[in-house]
């Protein structure tokens, strides 16, 4: 068929036979075409089964990574919602930095030195820039070497704790949480939820609900340490940790514990105390210094490896850090003051002490050096005058003649805040350290300390009791002595001779204006000292003695302000008050207690070469020894006893009181000019010279009207007054 022309060009066959068209004119000659290779044969496309599973598994795998890819993308944007929520409504890191609801106490001693501190103590703001280059590195080699290479969460971390606690037979998340300290701040900032009293019990209870774990909180934590991640910089979230985190001791913050344990701003510390601080992130109370010091430097010796081991210490660095160990500063070595400054914290009001939500500065009277004159005057008898195992206590107070108390043991053992004070809490029986009021009366009435007064036997008849008969403790009789020699002898039935001729009402009334608060008894036992007091009242009242005759409030506290004001508060709460007895009645009554020291019962509380006065007490059976007395400078106050009122074996008011007083005293007054005591030496007296054979002759000794002769019959019987006749048969 013939080609049209067209425009069309050849046809395939044309091309096909070009070739041979070539050879016939001499060309090249045609290649043999190669033989068609077969195709591979395919074992399974006729295998039906294989291409059924094969689908299905393909199947399976596009459902499976369709699924997995959508339930990501919806998480992603959860997540990504929840990061923004936190994010929106994390504030600025100035406002985060001191988070706690209440405010602390900082309590100075007279000469403004910092001994005690209650709740806790914020120590100003500090940032990671301005800590300790030491500090920082500690804290990060301890709590998340990987901190600067995360993103708010350790996946690492979180895997290597899940199995710690495994295979320690926890559950996946007891005990190691793999947290990275942006989780730890997390916690601290407690996700956010701000501290509500109608939720919380307490801020103690509030704090254990942000630290708990589980699934719920750790899924929590996430979104939220993510979102203070992209909030804040590692700087920013570093300086959050640096100063909420809670290091023992009621110390919040890194500079309020480096303050707290070694004197020094968070800024100076160095490896060893930088290894310290630290280590009391893993168990504030645990590891505190002030706690067990042995315990804190093993702990911080751990870190000082672990910086080793990252970098951060040369081996020079560190086994100079390992030699010399942190050491607490002198505040934080002793415990002196406890007592004290729980007395002080009672003396304002709550809102401005244990409840305050302010930083509280309270300058007190405390003098740091007699308060560890007296705990060791206390613990040097205990040790070598009473057997090893006793559990006798005892408490001393020692004030100016103001009442500015300078010293307050309330026990053997320094105790924690709020433990029980034997010296402001207990209430006793006074025994004999009363009588120096009943002779305080009769002085003020013109009465003289050589006066006489008849030492034979005597019986009241008390209304509803019937008759009572005291006895003096040692069960003899001197007949006429002086007034000065039955206070000097502790001699029970010239005191009560003497009250009844003065009146109870008026001893009670002397009593009281001096201080003692407490029920007074109201029969003639009371100037035998049946009724109780506490040892800071007692001690007081002989302040009112040395002072002059004007009552004393004793009182600790002399401003209260809040920090970084300057104007006060509060001032002193006590002082010299009104006058009670004339200043000749209190000088006499000086001498008179002075001879008691002088050569009579309380002869082991003398000093060489110093003035004193004082008076012994016992109670019936012995169950309290007081000795109580005074130089011409300072009142001390010792109390001795049991708690459960089990009697003093061989125990007297002149005997171990009487030799703790003394061993207080001597370290106190060691090196201090002497001072003679404000007193008055009477004039001495003849004794009169009754005549017993005239039968209307009335007692001599005093004019006693309530005097009643045993062979008289008993009148109407007072049933209060039965009780304590049979309390007070042997006082001294």
């Amino acid at each position: 068929m013939a080609a049209s022309g067209k425009g069309r060009g050849p046809l395939v066959a044309d091309r096909r036979y070009a070739s041979a068209r070539k050879a016939a004119t001499g060309g090249t000659p045609p290649r043999k075409p190669a033989p068609k290779r077969a195709a591979p044969r395919r074992s399974n496309a006729r295998n039906p089964i294989v291409r059924l599973v094969v689908g299905l598994v393909s199947l399976i795998w596009r459902i499976i990574w369709g699924t997995f890819l959508r339930v990501g993308i919806v998480s992603a944007l959860i997540l990504g919602m929840v990061v923004f929520y936190f994010y929106a409504q994390l504030p600025p890191v100035a406002d985060l930095l001191d988070g706690r609801a209440r405010g602390s106490v900082t309590l100075l001693d007279r000469n403004d030195t910092v001994f005690a501190w209650r709740g806790e103590t914020f120590g100003g703001q500090i940032t990671s820039d301005t800590v300790s280059p030491d500090l920082l590195n500690a804290v990060v080699a301890t709590e998340d070497k990987r901190f600067y290479r995360h993103f708010g969460i350790s996946p690492r971390g979180i895997a290597s704790a899940i199995r710690i606690n495994l295979s320690e037979g926890r559950g996946p998340l007891e005990g190691n949480g793999g947290s990275t300290i942006t989780q730890q701040v997390a916690k601290l900032l407690c996700l956010g939820v701000p501290y509500d009293t109608a939720t919380w019990k307490s801020e103690a209870d509030y704090e254990d609900d942000c630290r708990s774990g589980g699934v719920w909180r750790k899924l929590k934590e996430i979104p939220y340490a993510i979102a203070m991640e992209a909030k804040y910089s590692k700087a920013e979230i570093l300086t959050i940790y640096f100063n909420r985190a809670y290091l023992g001791a009621g110390a919040r913050g890194f500079e309020a514990a480096a303050q707290r344990y070694f004197g020094i701003s968070a800024n100076q510390v160095n490896p060893a105390q930088a290894a310290m601080l630290a280590g009391l992130l893993k168990a504030p109370s645990k590891y505190a210094p002030t706690n067990n010091l042995k315990r804190a430097q093993e702990r911080a010796n751990v870190i000082i490896g672990l910086m080793q081991e990252q970098g951060y210490l040369t081996a020079a660095q560190a086994d100079d850090a390992r030699a010399n160990p942190a050491q607490l500063s002198e505040a934080a070595q002793t415990k002196s003051g406890g007592f004290f400054a729980d007395w002080v914290m009672e003396a304002a009001p709550a809102f401005l002490t244990s409840e305050t939500t302010e930083d509280v500065i309270i300058r007190t009277t405390l003098d740091q050096k007699m308060q560890r004159q007296a705990e060791e005057a206390l613990a040097w008898v205990f040790e070598n005058k009473i057997k090893a195992g006793s559990k006798a206590q005892a408490a001393i107070v020692v004030m100016s003649a103001d009442g500015a108390v300078r010293a307050m043991v309330g026990g053997r053992k320094i105790e924690e805040a709020g433990a029980f004070n034997r010296a402001t809490q207990a209430l006793r029986q006074t025994g004999s350290s009363f009588k120096p009021f009943v002779y305080a009366a009769a002085l003020d009435l013109g009465w003289s300390p050589a006066d006489f007064v008849d030492d034979s036997p005597l019986t009241i008849n008390i209304p509803g009791s019937g008759p009572w008969t005291p006895q003096n403790y040692d069960k003899e009789f001197k007949g006429m002595i002086t007034l000065t020699d039955a206070l000097k002898e502790s001699r029970n039935i010239p005191a009560v001779r003497v009250s009844e001729a003065v009146g109870r009402d008026l001893v009670r009334t002397v009593a009281e204006g001096f201080g003692i608060a407490s029920d007074l008894a109201a029969g003639p036992a009371l100037a035998l000292g049946a009724s109780e007091s506490t040892l800071i009242e007692m001690t007081g009242a002989y302040a009112g003695i040395l002072n002059g005759g004007s009552s004393v409030t004793p009182y600790g506290l002399v401003e209260l302000k809040l920090k970084d004001e300057d104007t006060p508060l509060m001032g002193a709460g006590g002082g010299i008050g009104e006058r009670v007895i004339s200043e000749q009645a209190a000088q006499l009554l000086t001498y008179m207690m002075s001879q008691v020291i002088e050569g009579g019962t309380g002869a082991r509380a003398r000093l060489d070469g110093r003035p004193a006065a004082g008076k012994t007490g016992t109670t019936q059976a012995a169950r309290d020894a007081w000795f109580i007395g005074f130089t011409a400078d300072y009142v001390a106050g010792v109390w001795m006893g049991y708690d459960d009122n089990t009697p003093l074996a061989g125990v007297t008011g002149g005997g171990l009181p009487a030799e703790i007083w003394h061993e207080v005293m001597t370290r106190i007054t060691e090196g201090a000019p002497v001072n003679d005591l404000p007193m008055l030496v009477p004039e001495p007296r003849l004794p009169p010279q009754p005549d017993y054979t005239d039968p209307n002759m009335p007692d001599p000794a005093l004019q006693d009207p309530a005097y009643q002769d045993p062979a008289q019959p008993a009148q109407e019987i007072d049933p209060v007054e039965a009780l304590l006749r049979d309390l007070l048969g042997e006082n001294n």
